[in-house]
């Protein structure tokens, strides 16, 4: 303890209203070994607190951590967007970072495979600004009406409340434009070494828009400035039976010790026109931009420096949702990002409460005017005597125009329910995983991959096992022969034998 500290009145013990007690361990009894009273209000409040310590836990993404920082901006892309936290080089804001896994409970392991969460809040002058993103570039599924039966597979079987690789598996391979994410996951890029190692992608096409309502497509991208380093499988394996916090430790350590991790902010732009003209859906999250056309473009730089005083307040209340967008930053027709923009906010409600805005980590720093009034865990002044409604002939809260998106040109004036296959180049779900197990793997990165894959499948069972396996097979074939064979062999399938098989799937 300081020596200043020690000179400081004691602060008196006090019921949640406020009123100071002196009995904190004992329950006013009828004698020492009678029954207790019920009126002894202090223990009713104890244990009614207690038992409501645990919100909900997140439905995914549910453990994690995180730490506030600052975005810096390094470069000029005024000419992309209007945004005010973009108008000028060496313009600074504070963040806040959570990081986490995205299949497993509050109390698994670190070192699970399985992709991490990267959400980023930007406290801005024009409001909060959240980018919800990944450790990897794409992700399973392309429409959001999959979510919940894909997250179903990554959670428990409902007869025996155990993890089922046939589960997961059998989603896969039912729907092959899963194949870029489930190649990423089984490379060593799904067992990060560390939160502080790895990249971050905001994932899904955003739009920006300049100060002449000019719109282009953007992805984001944080590269680490600590440099990329992974476990191996058996390395991760090892460290769950060792340390289950391991990345909640290094993130505090580091910043504890001084040693704050960075990030290099960078975007890819595309026109309204090359979107037009692209070999993919721009806006098919199971896809990426490739670097040689869309060349990554330096923006800034974001830093962790400060860990939160209280873990539960600040990274468990912590609520994100791509809905909180500011003037110059907008959506696109992603469909997952359009599905993220419903689920967010109205899991943030269910978890959090309706207020959960108000919630300090949620808040904007900045003011705030709305006709949002009441609801449980109201915590502000509630609008106090102001009209509750508009329009109104009162108050002096009006809509800006100048923050008004200029209009989109829809491509289809059709509304139906619409394959999400069936477009030029939407069914191409194997040439992007091919490119990166050709082009942008090691030979040691191959070799990983196919043992982490093979271990993967090996766990599959039940009367399915052997439709599952030449099923997903199909995929790794299309998308590499090399690739296909090596997990062939791996699984001790003999090709001769399995290529009926694979025909009648």
């Amino acid at each position: 303890m300081h020596m200043e500290e020690t000179n400081k009145p004691n602060r008196k013990l006090t019921t949640a209203s406020g009123r100071p007690y002196a009995e904190h361990e004992n329950t006013q009894s009828v004698g020492k070994r009678g029954p207790l009273l019920l009126q002894d209000f202090v223990l009713h409040e104890k244990m009614a607190h207690f038992n409501r310590e645990r919100i909900p836990e997140r439905v995914v993404h549910a453990k994690g951590t995180g730490a506030y920082g600052t975005l810096r901006v390094t470069h000029d892309i005024t000419k992309y967007t209007k945004a005010k936290i973009f108008g000028k080089i060496g313009n600074e804001c504070k963040i806040f970072l959570r990081f986490s896994t995205v299949g497993g409970e509050k109390g698994s392991a670190d070192s699970e495979r399985d992709p991490r969460g990267f959400a980023l809040r930007m406290y801005t002058e024009d409001g909060n600004w959240d980018i919800v993103g990944n450790n990897t570039p794409v992700f399973f599924i392309k429409d959001p009406k999959k979510f919940s039966d894909f997250i179903h597979t990554q959670k428990r079987d409902p007869r025996t409340n155990l993890k089922s690789p046939t589960m997961m598996w059998d989603f896969w391979s039912l729907n092959p434009e899963s194949l870029h994410q489930v190649m990423i996951l089984m490379s060593d890029r799904g067992t990060p070494y560390s939160y502080r190692h790895m990249d971050g992608f905001g994932s899904h096409t955003f739009s920006m828009i300049n100060a002449e309502n000019e719109r282009v497509w953007v992805k984001f991208h944080f590269k680490t400035q600590q440099g990329i380093k992974n476990f191996t499988g058996p390395e991760a394996d090892a460290m769950r039976t060792q340390d289950m916090d391991h990345s909640q430790r290094d993130l505090v350590d580091a910043i504890d010790n001084g040693e704050f991790p960075k990030w290099t902010v960078k975007i890819q732009v595309m026109t309204e026109e090359e979107a037009r003209t692209f070999k993919w859906n721009p806006f098919d999250l199971t896809k990426v931009w490739p670097h040689a056309e869309f060349p990554l473009i330096e923006v800034g730089e974001i830093e962790l420096n400060q860990v939160p005083k209280n873990y539960f307040a600040h990274v468990e209340q912590a609520a994100f949702a791509p809905t909180n967008q500011i003037d110059g930053i907008g959506f696109s027709p992603d469909r997952m990002l359009q599905g993220r923009i419903l689920s967010y906010p109205d899991a943030a409600r269910h978890r959090l409460g309706v207020n959960y805005q108000q919630i300090p980590v949620n808040a904007c720093p900045f003011m705030t005017e709305n006709y949002h009034r009441d609801g449980a865990m109201r915590v502000n002044d509630n609008g106090e005597d102001g009209p509750n409604y508009f329009p109104n002939s009162f108050g002096d809260v009006v809509p800006d125009e100048s923050y008004k998106e200029p209009a989109q040109e829809l491509e289809s004036s059709t509304a139906d329910w619409f394959d999400r296959n069936e477009g030029e180049g939407d069914n191409d779900h194997y040439s992007q995983p091919g490119d990166l197990y050709r082009k942008a793997m090691t030979d040691e990165g191959r070799q990983f991959l196919i043992s982490n894959i093979v271990g993967a499948m090996s766990g599959i069972s039940g009367p399915k096992r052997e439709k599952i396996i030449n099923l997903q097979l199909c995929h790794w074939f299309r998308a590499d022969i090399g690739l296909g064979m090596a997990i062939a062999s791996g699984l001790g399938i003999d090709m001769a034998k399995a290529m009926p098989a694979r025909h009648e799937a």
